[in-house]
């Protein structure tokens, strides 16, 4: 198959017959474009509606709410009293849209799970310490979760709307700054899609430094969580030495790229300057250090009893759920659900090298650990050969101003981050994004609902999905 795949226009009927791993909807121009994992289709609104998804595949139901949100567009069949976005809320509490279906109403309740003894846990959208906005209430009996709903677009920044109207290379600080954390990933999947509307190939020797990038974000952002979740367990031992790493990695970045999170390095037709001089062995410093220690380190979440007892069996996830949800990264990975991007559909340069996927079926936060632990390993071997492997010649050209439709998508440490975008005389006319996280969140909700309320914190870091990637 030709990848990306032309867009498919189908009729209503078509569109209620759906089928295959959904990952995104969104509305534009008078159409209703659904995203599966190897096909993108559209469908005509009728009067601003369409038929709803979310009866058949349940990840599209925040997809719906956004739509509505943002254009106006109904979901036909779907439940669209809750908001997507709260900002759209002025300060009287009354929605900021005209003919928005909740104007004027009261902000929604939340519902408590049935039976007696349950009470209600509000928790944020501030948080202590530094982290993203998000509301989360949970259903208790005891200590025992009974439910959890996530509230989120409280960091919504109008990013999509800042887009249009600029180039490609303008609009890219705007995809760099989604989800920073994932910058690189984002950035990735935003130029490639600016390149497939373009019919455009960005250089090999660019190719293979986003690729590096790539695979160091993982890294970095890999041992900043597994850290995080044992100091959550209380071993704090385990969390300096993974942040630690971390850290060692963001400064080799620096060295070799020029930023801790190497953010606008990524363009539409490249990458923004080459490695620095001294960059690759800053690279294989961190990498050789980390590789050094990583056995003894892993060694500890083995054979601590008192760890494996908080992180075995906690906040499941089933294969089942998984495969519902078509959960990417290593949130999909621990439930048995084999997916990688880098694989397929897969992009250069990761369509001409063999990749090792690590895949469990526990689907509990000690599966996801383990996922990420092994990621590690590989993007470690990936990097190397990588840099050994840099092809010669420039790292960037100019796209042509040019107009069409293009989407792509880049395996970020969390998962597939999906960018699609509509060029007229080389500015852009519309853009959606799709982070994996939009998938998460749902999962999560789920998640903490096999578990008592004080293993949330590990449930929350275990999946990490990104409040920002989705507030659009």
């Amino acid at each position: 198959m030709t990848w990306p795949a032309p867009r498919r226009l189908c009729s209503i009927a078509e569109w209620q017959s759906l089928t295959g791993a959904f990952i995104a909807l969104w509305t534009s121009g008078g159409l209703a474009f659904a995203l599966f994992e190897h096909e993108l289709v559209a469908t005509a609104l009728l009067d601003g509606a369409y038929p709803a998804l979310s009866p058949r595949f349940p990840g599209a139901a925040w997809f719906e709410r956004l739509a509505h949100d943002l254009n106006g567009d109904v979901a036909s069949g779907a439940n669209l009293q809750r908001t997507a976005i709260e900002q759209f809320r002025g300060a009287d509490g009354k929605g900021a849209l005209a003919g928005r279906a909740s104007a004027g109403q009261a902000w929604p309740d939340f519902e408590s799970a049935p039976g007696e003894g349950v009470h209600q846990m509000a928790v944020g959208p501030v948080h202590a310490g530094i982290i993203e906005p998000g509301h989360f209430r949970f259903s208790l009996r005891g200590e025992q979760v009974l439910k959890l709903q996530a509230r989120l677009g409280y960091s919504h920044k109008g990013t999509l709307a800042l887009m249009r109207g600029k180039s490609p290379r303008l609009a890219a600080r705007f995809a760099a700054r989604i989800s920073g954390d994932a910058t690189v990933a984002h950035s990735i999947a935003f130029a490639l899609a600016a390149e497939a509307a373009l019919e455009f190939t960005a250089p090999p020797r660019a190719q293979y430094l986003r690729a590096v990038m790539a695979e160091i974000e993982r890294i970095a952002n890999h041992a900043g969580d597994i850290g995080a979740i044992a100091g959550d367990a209380g071993f704090a031992f385990l969390d300096a030495r993974f942040t630690w790493h971390r850290e060692a990695l963001c400064a080799a970045a620096r060295t070799a790229f020029g930023h801790r999170l190497m953010m606008d390095m990524v363009i539409p037709g490249g990458v923004a300057a080459d490695i620095n001089d001294g960059g690759t062995q800053a690279i294989e410093t961190a990498l050789a250090a980390l590789q050094t220690e990583l056995p003894s380190l892993t060694r500890v979440f083995e054979d601590y009893a008192s760890l494996q007892d908080r992180l075995v069996g906690t906040g499941l996830i089933s294969c089942e759920l998984a495969q519902t949800y078509a959960a990417g990264g290593f949130v999909g990975r621990a439930s048995g659900r084999i997916a990688d991007a880098r694989q397929a559909p897969g992009y250069p340069p990761y369509d001409a090298i063999t990749l090792h996927i690590p895949v469990e079926t526990d689907g509990d936060v000690a599966a996801r650990i383990r996922i990420r632990i092994a990621e590690l390993i590989e993007s470690t071997r990936l990097i190397r050969n990588f840099l050994a492997g840099l092809p010669p010649g420039q790292i960037s050209a100019a796209p042509p101003a040019g107009s069409g439709e293009g989407y792509a998508v880049a395996e970020s440490f969390r998962g597939p981050v999906w960018h699609w975008m509509q060029l007229d005389s080389g500015m852009i006319t519309d853009i959606f994004v799709a982070d994996a996280s939009t998938l998460h969140w749902p999962l999560l909700e789920q998640a903490a609902a096999t578990a008592i309320v004080a293993d949330f914190p590990l449930i929350n870091k275990s999946i990490n999905a990104s409040y920002s990637g989705v507030d659009l």
